[in-house]
């Protein structure tokens, strides 16, 4: 077993003598609720438990109360990849994919040619904004570390790598000019710091704590590693917001729906597996604007 500080988290650490900040992250039991949901061939597990600890990277680095979405689309054998997760470190995913079609060493390539990763900020307060990048790296490592440079135009360098039980995540970044002013000092020192980070290994980030994984890489460097940040996986869906679903539809559609499932429709959830039902009475109740209270009992 690993002596990692807990399963999941994030933690953040800072260069003292270089305008360079880090952070890691690791997920082991959200991890786990994800590919409980559904019955993902190992290649797509491992793509989704990168995607996840990416995602859970980039909340800390937006800083932003609300809701990060990374939605990964392609013609491929996984024609879908999502990860939702919240300002308050909750993380739910999951992967849509062509049984048959996943080869046990498939690469990102094969998985999801031409594919696209929007990534979608949602605050509380404030406009909704979305980035796009082409899915064109060797990895998603190296498309998340493309979509700062290019999009975003911040020195970003990120590994990521999953197995099925466990995912790590890797992240260091370029801070403006603060303790090195001079421009070839700054360009010096960004690229020491990348250099060592892509010497880690996957077996390091999986089975090693973040404080031996930093020594190794930067045990000349004066690092500083802050607390850790728990993460868990929550899924956000409801029965009120299925109810909302429905009335989306329009009462009368949603009542043709009720007679055309045989007097009761269910909701399901995606990401989570729950099912939401809703009879006739439940749909009149709904628009008659008495909400979802009294409503019939969910299931698995």
């Amino acid at each position: 077993m690993s002596d990692l500080p807990d399963t999941d988290f994030t933690q953040r650490f800072i260069f003292d003598d270089r305008d360079v900040r880090g952070e890691m992250v690791g997920l082991e039991r959200s991890y786990a609720e994800v590919l409980a949901k559904h019955p993902y061939p190992q290649p797509v597990a491992q793509l989704l438990g990168e995607l996840m600890a990416a995602a859970a990277l980039l909340v800390g680095t937006l800083k932003f109360d609300g809701l990060l979405i990374l939605q990964a689309r392609s013609e491929g054998p996984v024609p879908l990849l999502m990860i939702e997760c919240s300002s308050e470190h909750e993380i739910r995913g999951l992967a849509r994919y062509e049984a048959g079609q996943i080869a046990d060493d498939a690469t990102l390539a094969d998985l999801m040619p031409e594919g696209v990763l929007a990534l979608t900020v949602d605050p509380v307060n404030g406009q909704r904004y979305q980035g796009m990048v082409d899915l064109h790296g060797q990895d998603l490592s190296e498309c998340f570390t493309n979509y700062f440079v290019m999009s975003q135009q911040i020195n970003t360098c990120i590994s990521l790598t999953a197995d099925g039980t466990r995912a790590r995540g890797l992240l260091v970044q370029q801070l403006p000019a603060d303790r090195q002013k001079d421009s070839e000092d700054r360009e010096e020192s960004w690229n020491h710091v990348t250099a060592l980070a892509n010497t880690v290994k996957a077996e390091e980030l999986l089975g090693l704590d973040n404080e031996t994984v930093l020594h190794r890489l930067y045990h000349e460097d004066a690092v500083r590693l802050f607390d850790i940040q728990p993460l868990k996986f929550r899924c956000s869906c409801s029965r009120e917001r299925s109810g909302n679903a429905l009335v989306s539809l329009g009462q009368a559609d949603a009542q043709q729906l009720v007679i055309e499932h045989g007097g009761q429709i269910e909701v399901d959830c995606q990401f989570c597996n729950q099912r939401y039902l809703f009879d006739a009475t439940d749909v009149t109740q709904l628009f008659a604007g008495g909400g979802t209270d009294a409503a019939s009992e969910t299931r698995h």
